[in-house]
């Protein structure tokens, strides 16, 4: 018995010092991100295709998908809450709930949600079939940075697009629900958007895109970074795919968590 608490306090203890230094690398990682972003910006002409064709396939390719989802959201709390609140008497708490649910709390999640499952995956595939067919190792052979050249058009392509969809599926969230919403409410359109309007908070607006700023930041470095960690054999690709995506759920929650408890303590 005293061996088997043994083996398994030393399996704890091991996976809690690789977790500790697989976070003190991904800082690194980042940081090298942060500090070849001026050289890209200078130099970096050759690599802005594909920070535009990491734009048009993060942020516009998502904005059907964005946009159903928004709408459904949007509809469900305004036909759902507003015959509740208005059992109350309380039908003014609508527009602050639709505020809070849609700009603050599940826009920005939900809009990295659709990123990690379309680019989170894409990308960490794509730079790990670079390290394995050896094009990485040509990029350093002829003098090219592979962190300037690969990670960083792709940094900031995933966090741009973030923002970018996290605005559009703000707006489209409280204005599209609204005119689905018009067949099962009698809220009049300029009452409607008065109340948006009366409620929503620059503190709101902040913290709306702060949450899309540091998720765009964690999908982008997560999934270059287990991109660039496989080795040599094919069958890491997936597999670097697969934990790309589940690190970058599982960061995604834990920033809400932290920024959240931040707002309402501010």
């Amino acid at each position: 018995m005293l061996g088997a608490v043994k083996v398994f306090a030393g399996n704890i203890g091991a996976r809690t010092l690789d977790c500790f230094a697989d976070m003190k690398y991904s800082v690194g990682f980042f940081g090298k991100i942060c500090r070849s972003l001026c050289s890209f910006v200078l130099r970096g002409r050759v690599s802005y295709k594909i920070l535009t064709m990491q734009i048009l396939f993060t942020f516009v390719e998502a904005l059907l998908i964005s946009s159903l989802l928004a709408v459904v959201i949007g509809c469900a709390v305004i036909v759902m809450g507003y015959p509740f609140l208005a059992g109350f008497s309380q039908e003014d708490l609508i527009y602050p709930l639709i505020t809070v649910v849609i700009m603050r709390e599940l826009g920005p999640l939900l809009t990295a949600f659709i990123i990690i499952a379309r680019s989170g995956t894409a990308i960490a595939t794509e730079v790990a079939g670079m390290v394995v067919s050896g094009e990485v190792e040509a990029y350093v052979s002829v003098g090219v940075d592979p962190i300037e050249h690969i990670a960083v058009p792709r940094f900031l392509g995933v966090t741009i697009s973030l923002l970018l969809l996290n605005i559009y599926f703000s707006l489209f969230g409280l204005a599209g629900s609204y005119c689905v919403s018009l067949f099962f409410t009698s809220i009049e359109p300029s009452e409607y958007f008065a109340g948006i309007l009366r409620n929503l908070t620059l503190v709101d607006l902040f913290f709306s895109l702060l949450k899309s700023a540091v998720f765009g930041v964690a999908v982008a470095t997560t999934a270059l970074l287990r991109g660039f960690s496989v080795e040599r054999a094919m069958t890491e690709i997936p597999v670097a795919g697969l934990r790309a995506v589940g690190n970058s759920f599982a960061y995604c929650i834990f920033a809400d968590a932290v920024l959240t408890v931040l707002f309402y303590l501010i």
